[in-house]
């Protein structure tokens, strides 16, 4: 994937399911078409809004194939492959049929708590397993651990085919690190919504949003206002977005999202695997007031 394809907005896709449980493949299509037209610039598949790690392998292969066969090479296709086991990480580079797909999207590793040392070993053997370019993704607040500046900086440096990273940190002192020492063709995405457009002001180049699921229009035209230098236009749309971006968070992702998409028609249900669990009333009706604010 050429680093001018991440660009602008990326989607942290849903996975649609039916009432009782299994993947909602008519609602799925109704989503892929309805961000499509939306404008937006890639697709994230099986990333963590996709609840991969509810779905067996079966189900995720049909899922790649399915999305493949939609999209038909209208957007690139990123797909996320990650976990706190490199060994297993990297036997499910090596296991997945990779056609279709541009880039692979992988997490820090979660729970076990790796040093800097950890991290960038962990890293390292999936730029060396991995023959599509690599997203690092740092979320600190879902993994416990926080990817740092150097650790970033030495696996761009090190590694070509490492392209760009998934901030999700919220941090942006550390953001700007980044952006300052980073290699010239060395990506910085956000990844937290409302962050987007502070971000792009310092350097960012887009965003991998859950919020474009429900709003891709609204979203890829705040994006390229940012991303063209009129920050008093995108500034307006952010805004306008803001509350929808907190909202669909209240009661955790991609919850959120999935009531959104069942208010707006693209799916016909709000079904999360557990742990996960359908948002509350309160957020519910949340959700809808910001809604009727963003999408006019």
């Amino acid at each position: 994937m050429r680093n001018d394809r991440l660009f602008g907005v990326g989607v942290a896709l849903v996975t649609p399911f039916k009432e009782d449980g299994a993947v909602d493949y008519a609602a799925l299509q109704k989503l892929l078409e309805h961000i499509i037209a939306g404008g937006v610039n890639y697709i994230v598949v099986s990333g963590t809004t996709g609840e991969p790690s509810t779905m067996t392998a079966t189900e995720k292969s049909e899922l790649r194939s399915f999305i493949i066969k939609q999209v038909a090479g209208r957007v690139p296709l990123v797909l996320g492959i990650g976990g706190n086991n490199t060994a297993a990480v990297i036997d499910e580079i090596r296991s997945t049929d990779l056609n279709g797909f541009d880039s692979i999207l992988s997490i820090t590793p979660y729970y076990t708590k790796p040093n800097q040392r950890g991290i960038y070993a962990h890293f390292a053997e999936i730029a060396k397993a991995s023959p599509l370019p690599v997203i690092l993704y740092n979320v600190p607040g879902r993994t416990s651990r926080n990817i740092e500046p150097a650790t970033i900086i030495s696996l761009a440096n090190d590694f070509h085919n490492i392209v760009a990273v998934k901030e999700a940190s919220g941090n942006m002192s550390q953001i700007m690190s980044i952006i300052e020492n980073k290699p010239d063709d060395f990506m910085v995405i956000s990844g937290d919504d409302a962050l987007t457009v502070p971000m792009m002001s310092v350097g960012v180049c887009g965003v991998i949003s859950v919020v474009a699921n429900v709003a891709p229009a609204e979203t890829v035209r705040m994006v390229n206002a940012a991303a063209n230098g009129d920050f008093k236009e995108a500034s307006r749309l952010h805004y306008k977005l803001l509350d929808l971006m907190g909202a669909l968070f209240e009661d955790g992702s991609p919850a959120g999202a999935k009531a959104a998409l069942k208010m707006i028609g693209i799916t016909q249900s709000e079904t999360l695997r557990l742990p996960l669990v359908p948002v509350c009333d309160k957020t519910r009706d949340n959700i809808k007031a910001a809604l009727d604010k963003a999408i006019k």
